[in-house]
């Protein structure tokens, strides 16, 4: 009921008309019934008020008298009412003197003395004292009790009552439902069309209008807001139709174009892997050469020139894969920053040279420390250095400086070469933003050094800005840095300077070692080759294998010092040769080191998991093998 009430009209206004009729009813029925019950009382009183006058005047005589048997007589005389179940005569002196009690009353029912003239109701029952008055002179008193039917008369009349509301009910229900025909079919047929509406979307459905009332304003207004909600719908239905085509061109032209991205930038990680690959071999050859004495220098050095450029150029390709795909990340540990600043110079001296710059650098003389990559930091300070050899005409001026502000290193590389327009200067660390776009590119390069470097920095905490007054005045991009924490840089074991390695001869980098006996593994027939050579003149004993099977059989009467090892071999991989080769008892002390185009801190992680000790990154300089040896020497000392 309570559900069809909440969604129908018709029964809403009948439990209206039915709640206003019961309550009016209810209302006026309980007045009725107080007021009914206040007379009831009263005239009950003034009848027993009545009776008792009447007894005392009959019974005057018999009290003066002493003449109780008359006195009886006449109370008795009270059994033609059957209500009074008991009456007395009480002496002036209030002592009883005659009594009456009707059918299986009691003497219980009489008071023993009489009482103060008045009437009391309890128990359903009513007690009256009445006096007897003769000549002005008080004779007796007169006791009645009856029964009170108050319960009685009000049971009546709640019947009386029900009956009443019940009949005026099923009136006001039938009355109710004749004019709500009237009221409510057009609101019903209202609330119908628009379920339908509502259901079926059909706009063109009209209220039939019946009435010329407030309600047949309504219908009016209804069907004419029915048109304009189907022509508005027709409208809105076009328009999404046509966004929806819309949408789904650009979500297919947006597919396209995360897959391309996705293809690029698989593309450049895979050239730069693929690009180290020849890399590796030209770079051990030239190294072959140079020791070998019997090459022309000048070549020699051109060559060298060319094939680091060469590897700058790759390892940018490899880095600008890592931050299009958020894997760019630095190993930070305390370190001088004067160490790098030495490094990156020593790293782009051979250019100055060649360009016959001058380069001035300004160190503090206290050390300063930071909490950095110190490969990264020489990355950055390297490639800074290195656009501003580019873009600097020969025999130029370049600047270094590194100076202390309050809680930052500040590192500012200076100029006076071509300048950077403004326009160009906004959008300068944009990713592949070439400051040279005339057609003969005199300024080579792949436009994302200065992009790399910017993130770089922002990895280490710091930031990296650039300012020029314009094309023909020159550069400065400037370098900040956090300094290390001094209670980080107290329990540092050590403070690192790794890449003043870089920056001494390679006869201080690699001094003379024991005679090993070193296995080679790459199916990279020339890079093995050169390597074997340049081994085998440092007086190793070398054994090669192009794929794992046969280093496998090799290992086992070689029984190597150390085993370089290719990933990407061809039938088993590296990881997987180099869990092998750990299996063997006799290779136990041996160590085992990585040689791959890939560098990517997964590609390290699987290393270190498939039992690598070390992990080299394509193209190899020499000097790293060296230090390999070295390190692997001094680590097999301490097994």
């Amino acid at each position: 009921m309570g559900f069809s009430v909440a969604r129908s009209l018709r029964h809403k206004l009948m439990v209206i008309v039915l709640a206003t009729t019961f309550t009016a009813l209810l209302v006026s029925g309980m007045a009725m019934v107080v007021y009914d019950l206040g007379n009831f009382r009263e005239n009950v009183v003034r009848d027993l008020v009545t009776q008792a006058d009447v007894v005392g005047r009959a019974s005057a005589a018999a009290l003066t008298f002493n003449d109780k048997k008359i006195a009886e007589q006449d109370l008795a005389l009270l059994r033609v009412r059957p209500l009074i179940e008991a009456a007395a005569l009480y002496r002036p002196d209030g002592q009883r003197f005659a009594s009456y009690l009707q059918g299986d009353a009691t003497a219980a029912h009489l008071p023993g003395r009489a009482g103060a003239e008045g009437y009391t109701i309890q128990d359903g029952r009513i007690r009256l004292f009445h006096h007897i008055v003769e000549n002005n002179e008080e004779v007796g008193t007169v006791f009645i009790e009856a029964q009170y039917r108050l319960y009685s008369r009000l049971f009546t009349y709640l019947q009386i009552l029900l009956g009443v509301m019940c009949l005026a009910l099923i009136v006001a229900v039938i009355v109710s439902t004749r004019l709500q025909t009237a009221i409510t079919g057009p609101i019903l047929a209202v609330a119908e069309v628009a379920r339908h509406v509502v259901t079926q979307r059909d706009f063109s459905q009209r209220v039939n209008k019946t009435t010329q009332d407030e309600v047949g304003v309504l219908v009016d207004a209804f069907n004419e807001m029915l048109g304009e909600v189907g022509r508005r719908a027709e409208a809105l239905e076009s328009s999404n139709a046509s966004l929806v085509h819309e949408m789904a061109e650009r979500r297919a032209a947006e597919d396209a174009l995360r897959e391309a991205d996705r293809n690029k930038d698989e593309f450049l990680a895979t050239l730069a892997h693929e690009l180290r690959n020849p890399l590796a071999p030209l770079q051990t050859s030239l190294e072959i050469l140079r020791l070998s004495g019997d090459a022309n220098k000048p070549a020699l050095a051109i060559m060298a020139r060319q094939l680091n450029q060469m590897i700058r150029l790759v390892d940018d390709l490899l880095d600008v894969s890592r931050i299009t795909t958020g894997k760019l990340v630095v190993h930070t540990e305390v370190i001088a920053l004067q160490t790098v600043m030495r490094t990156a110079m020593e790293t782009v001296a051979p250019l100055v040279a060649t360009r016959r710059h001058q380069l001035d650098c300004s160190l503090p003389p206290e050390p300063i420390y930071l909490d950095a990559d110190p490969v990264r930091l020489a990355q950055i300070f390297s490639n800074l250095l290195n656009n501003a050899i580019k873009f600097t005409p020969d025999s130029g001026r370049l600047t270094f400086v590194a100076r202390l502000e309050g809680s930052e290193a500040v590192i500012s590389i200076s100029d006076n070469g071509i300048g950077i327009s403004p326009e160009v200067l906004a959008s300068i660390f944009g990713m592949f933003e070439q400051a040279d776009h005339s057609i003969e590119r005199s300024h080579g390069g792949l436009g994302v050094g200065l992009s790399l470097a910017r993130r770089l920095v922002e990895l280490h905490g710091g930031n990296l800005s650039a300012r020029s007054e314009g094309d023909g005045h020159g550069s400065e991009f400037t370098v900040r840095l956090p300094l290390a924490r001094p209670a980080a840089i107290a329990t540092s074991p050590r403070v690192r300077a790794a890449s003043e390695a870089a920056s001494t001869s390679r006869a201080d980098i690699a001094p003379a070692v024991d005679r090993l006996r070193i296995l080679l593994t790459d199916d990279n027939r020339d890079f093995v080759t050169s390597m074997e050579q340049l081994l085998q003149l440092d007086g190793h004993e070398v054994e090669v294998a192009f794929d794992a099977a046969e280093a496998l059989v090799k290992s086992d009467s070689f029984v190597p010092d150390f085993a370089f090892l290719d990933i990407g071999l061809p039938g088993m991989n590296g990881y997987s040769l180099a869990q092998q080769l750990r299996r063997k008892p006799q290779m136990k002390d041996c160590v085992i080191i990585a040689v791959t185009g890939w560098g990517q801190e997964s590609d390290r992680r699987h290393a270190a998991q498939a039992g690598f000790d070390y992990h080299l990154v394509k193209p190899v300089d020499y000097a790293q093998i060296q230090a390999m040896l070295i390190q692997g020497r001094e680590r097999r000392g301490q097994l």
